[in-house]
């Protein structure tokens, strides 16, 4: 992959192809400041100032050119020119009015490639943009490196990204920033963390849960619960999925990515927090010794668990993990989940569904996301829906018959195990795009990782 801080230059009046940025409002004046080898290229192209039209437009020498774009976004829109990061051959360039500003984090973005398991086909040079604003290039490529990270991860298939593979990963950015980790498995994870345990416990050898901790931070500031579902991948247990169900299940630990590389970020940025990082990680997969309908699970606060559903597991480790999370008496805590398809099906691809229990930390956030142009939708915690976790056995069931409310119930069932005077975010989210968009391609991706990035530097001052 590219070396990213090879992509943001600060501009110093290098050489330096120009990109024009042209608003489609304002397409007929600057059309009329051109040159005539520049209004004949446009004709050439039949561009009419629509918002997409695109040439290469000549300059006075022979091996001159500019690139053009008309473009509707808003300046501060990160993926204003990501189309061109991805597009245009390597080489360095400036904008020819103005500051690209967010637009760099897309120009970044754009130049994402999973190559992996690819042995064909020679990786393009950089292509280099120039900004003289030098200070926002630091924190852009911090959050284009947690980006990379999360789509890595979830592109990544299950037997090379289990359980162990994502401890590795944690004592990665542990040993970079000096923190420490600590890892859970065996007889003390069925004693502690036992519904990490039962959900993961049919995993073959070498893909044995756990639970994994990152500790880092002065233990005088304020504590910060980072918490990722972290299932590596989900046959849907002996309520097995059917094999179109199954496809992208090596996405299932995508909360897990936007938790560590979300925590990456704040050890970089030297955020004044004492941070916490919870992976619940787990395959949950069929066999003899696997967990069942109608088993009652134990938990680590001492609740009882109906499990009437196999495949609604995530919300079970996740229960384990918050419960560890409060005997920290954090600050804050927020987790991060590929929890319910019905939240899919309510949202769409693009919106995490966000859950609060602290109506200012809600708002933070959605405010947080608009901002960032990383979008954000909430839902309720409709207490109205809590008796739909009500069991006839045991303290509760992990899913209640019935399609209806399924994101919600989710989140009601997490919420137990959170106290009410601790704030605590719970982000529904897909962690893929079904299809390409400028500077997002198909595949993994982060989604609500920068709205709670500008969320937490407002709380806790960068």
């Amino acid at each position: 992959m590219t070396n990213l801080s090879a992509l943001l230059q600060p501009d110093r009046g290098q050489p330096a192809r120009t990109i024009h940025v042209v608003h489609p409002d304002t397409w007929q004046d600057w059309l009329k400041g051109q040159p005539p080898r520049v209004r004949a290229t446009v004709a050439a192209h039949k561009l009419t100032g629509k918002a997409g039209n695109r040439a290469v437009l000549p300059g006075e020498a022979a091996d001159d050119w500019s690139m053009l774009l008309v473009c509707d976004e808003a300046e501060t829109s990160p993926f204003r020119i990501a189309s061109l990061g991805e597009q245009l051959p390597e080489g360095v360039y400036r904008l020819a009015s103005g500051e690209p500003g967010a637009a760099m984090l897309g120009w970044v973005l754009a130049q994402y490639r999973f190559d992996r398991y690819r042995k064909d086909g020679a990786a393009q040079g950089p292509r280099v943009l120039l900004t003289g604003e030098p200070g926002r290039i630091d924190e852009t490529l911090r959050l284009a490196e947690a980006t990379f990270k999360v789509r890595d991860l979830v592109n990544t298939p299950a037997a090379d990204m289990g359980p162990a593979d994502l401890e590795a990963e944690v004592e990665a950015i542990g040993k970079a920033n000096g923190a420490t980790v600590t890892v859970t498995r065996g007889d003390a994870l069925e004693q502690g963390y036992p519904m990490i345990h039962a959900v993961g416990m049919a995993a073959a050898r070498g893909r044995e849960p756990r639970l994994i901790e990152l500790e880092w931070g002065d233990p005088s500031h304020p504590c910060l619960a980072l918490v990722g579902k972290g299932v590596c991948f989900d046959t849907g247990g002996l309520d097995i999925k059917p094999s179109a169900g199954m496809r992208l299940m090596k996405k299932d630990m995508g909360g897990a990515a936007h938790a560590l590389a979300l925590a990456a970020v704040v050890m970089a940025q030297r955020l004044p927090v004492r941070l916490h990082l919870l992976v619940a990680a787990v395959e949950n997969s069929v066999a003899g010794n696997a967990f069942r309908p109608g088993d009652v699970l134990r938990t680590r606060k001492g609740l009882t668990v109906e499990n009437t559903n196999t495949d609604a597991e995530g919300r079970l480790i996740l229960g384990d993990a918050l419960t560890k999370a409060v005997e920290g008496k954090p600050d804050l805590i927020l987790d991060f989940a590929t929890l319910t398809g019905a939240a899919r099906v309510a949202l769409g691809p693009d919106l995490p569904a966000l859950f609060a229990n602290d109506d200012a930390l809600a708002a933070a956030m959605l405010d947080a996301g608009d901002g960032a142009k990383d979008p954000l939708w909430r839902l309720p915690l409709w207490d109205g829906y809590d008796e739909m976790l009500k069991s006839d056995i045991a303290d509760m069931v992990n899913s209640p018959d019935g399609p209806f409310a399924g994101p919600i119930t989710a989140a009601l069932f997490l919420r137990r195990f959170v106290p009410k005077e601790i704030a605590w975010a719970h982000l529904d989210l897909f962690a893929w795009r079904p299809a390409a968009k400028p500077g997002r391609p198909k595949g993994g991706d982060a989604m609500g990782l920068r709205a709670v990035w500008a969320m937490l530097k407002k709380r806790y001052g960068a």
